[in-house]
């Protein structure tokens, strides 16, 4: 029982010490200590957490204050250990001597009271050397299950009185009966029961969910359980098994949060989804909200007992992203064949700024064509439809505009290699002497180069053939005229050479035309003149009048054809002259 009895002092006096730091250092809350005897001397453990900014020397003076305060009965040598949490070794210690000067009551070995009066000193030295005392921490285990009270050795023994007194000094110092009222210090402890009933049944209470709305109301009882286990303080017995317990409803608890996070992530996805997405990062949006849903559900295992209401949850949200997924590469490719539409776009507007021939202008029109017809493609239903209908607006008129122009040109260039085609077959009629045909054919390719529009890229080319294809029309002309009357004066020469019989023969060239009596004729004039009283007297008369009637009339068809003209007889003799301006 001594042994025991022992235990519990030290366990006493460690939260003696813990509770003072609680009141003189501002972190002290995160403090633990130990307290054990090893080969008769006292050792006290601090320890804290690695995040932590200690003031060593004030820890070591505050446990000094409490040490001096219980006045021990002799000289006692006590070594003060600071650690972190996890480490094997400490990283400072000190060493302090607690002398007896006075005198006190306390209860012996052996049960007897004796008094004492007294006044107590204590000398403090400090080590930060771990090298110096890795021996010594090696034998010092606080956490050890059964410490070193071996009473074959004169050591330091913490008497019941003098726990008493620790005590008394404690609500001196102001919180020893605040400590041990503390809820489940020296009471029962409803919130452990309640967290162990809680922690028993909450697996099932998980299985069993099968909604957002019952995995809430479980998180709810979870975490007014791990809440109400805050209430236990440090230095009650069962505050490691509180942690424990906070712990483990705590990791269900997020697990749980987990879960519902997800499950409030997929619906918040479904809302979006119920109206039509009116832009691709609307999608994926979408998309990353799916994503966000399905991560954190895929990281439950098939122990775990959300793995039934997880997995149906699932299934369908993988779907709902494929669907996404799809979405999203199909409004890529429109948009792609939007974006492409735009630079194409471009290009037709450069091309059509820079046209100087037909071939430019239908490269213009078939660009054009090509931007209309890649946006008439993007469907209705496609987030990119709207700004497709916006930028046909604006493309469908300038496509008219080309094509009209490209008409125009079209238009242009046949009319003028027509007009130059017609002028070829001028010249052949021209080369072949045929003026009428060629007079008519220098007349169409003059009103057919007259015709190429003036606003047309061909319209100089055209005005170029304008005064040659003029000249060629006038000279056909004029050769016609030459032709036509030539022509007419043979007409009236054939009339006028032949009456009853053949009277002459005529040729004409371009200065000249020489008329021939035929000898026939000849004849008859020869008679008349040496036989003018034979019974054809009549004859005679006739012919010689015929004669001079003959000269008239040729001498009125040289006039009109403005050529000199010149009679023979069948002999070759000069009858008739008449010439030009004569």
């Amino acid at each position: 029982m001594k042994v025991a009895a022992q235990q519990e002092d030290l366990q006493l006096l460690a939260k003696t010490l813990q509770e003072q730091l609680l009141v003189e250092v501002s972190t002290a809350e995160v403090f633990e200590v130990k307290c054990v005897v090893n080969k008769g001397e006292l050792m006290i453990l601090t320890q804290h957490a690695a995040d932590v900014i200690v003031d060593a020397q004030l820890i070591f003076a505050v446990i000094e204050e409490v040490l001096q305060s219980l006045a021990p009965h002799k000289e006692q040598r006590v070594q003060c250990f600071l650690r972190i949490f996890g480490e094997q070794l400490p990283y400072t210690k000190c060493f302090l001597t607690l002398k007896q000067t006075g005198g006190w009551v306390a209860g012996g070995d052996e049960g007897d009271e004796e008094a004492i009066s007294y006044s107590s000193s204590s000398s403090l030295t400090y080590s930060a050397s771990v090298n110096e005392a890795e021996e010594e921490e090696e034998l010092f285990d606080p956490f050890a299950d059964t410490p070193n009270l071996s009473a074959s050795k004169p050591g330091f023994q913490v008497k019941l009185i003098l726990l008493g007194v620790a005590l008394v000094g404690i609500v001196v110092l102001g919180g020893g009966a605040y400590l041990l009222t503390r809820p489940c210090v020296m009471s029962e402890c409803q919130e452990i029961q309640n967290a162990k009933e809680l922690k028993t049944k909450s697996p099932q209470l998980m299985r069993r969910a099968k909604s957002e709305k019952e995995l809430v109301a479980v998180q709810q009882q979870l975490a007014a359980a791990s809440t109400d286990l805050n209430i236990i303080p440090s230095w009650s017995p069962r505050y490691q098994q509180s942690q424990e317990l906070k712990a483990s409803l705590s990791g269900r608890s997020e697990k749980i949060n987990q879960v519902v996070k997800a499950l409030q992530t997929a619906s918040l996805a479904t809302q979006r989804v119920q109206t039509p997405a009116s832009s691709l990062e609307e999608l994926q949006t979408r998309q990353h909200l799916w994503r966000q849903a399905i991560a954190p559900l895929e990281s439950i295992s098939s122990s775990s007992e959300l793995y039934g209401l997880v997995q149906g949850k699932l299934l369908n949200y993988r779907v709902r992203l494929h669907a996404v997924n799809q979405q999203i590469f199909i409004e890529e490719k429109w948009l792609k064949k939007l974006t492409a539409a735009k630079v194409v776009a471009v290009a037709a507007e450069k091309r059509e700024k820079s046209a100087k021939s037909l071939n430019d202008w239908q490269k213009a029109q078939s660009t054009w064509l090509v931007v209309i017809n890649a946006l008439n493609t993007i469907p209705r239903n496609s987030v990119g439809y709207q700004e497709a209908q916006k930028l046909l607006v604006d493309y469908k008129p300038k496509l008219v505009l080309v094509r009209d122009r490209t008409t125009k040109e079209q238009l242009a260039v046949k009319t003028y290699q027509q007009a130059l085609s017609t002028a070829k077959q001028a010249k052949v009629y021209q080369q072949q002497n045929q003026w009428q045909a060629a007079a008519i054919y220098w007349d169409q390719a003059l009103q057919t180069a007259k015709k190429v529009p003036q606003d047309s890229l061909y319209y100089t080319q055209a005005q170029s053939l304008v005064e040659p294809y003029s000249a060629s029309l006038k000279q056909a002309q004029e050769k016609l005229q030459v032709v036509s009357n030539l022509q007419q004066t043979r007409t009236d020469l054939d009339k006028t050479c032949i009456n009853g019989i053949r009277i002459c023969t005529f040729s004409i060239n371009n200065a000249e035309i020489i008329v021939r009596l035929t000898p026939e004729y000849d004849q008859i004039r020869q008679n008349n003149l040496t036989n003018p009283y034979s019974e054809n007297s009549n004859t005679a008369v006739d012919v010689t009048n015929h004669l001079q009637i003959l000269r008239e009339a040729l001498a009125v068809i040289g006039e009109n054809a403005n050529l000199s003209l010149f009679l023979y007889d069948s002999q070759g003799q000069v009858i008739y002259t008449r010439t030009l301006g004569g």
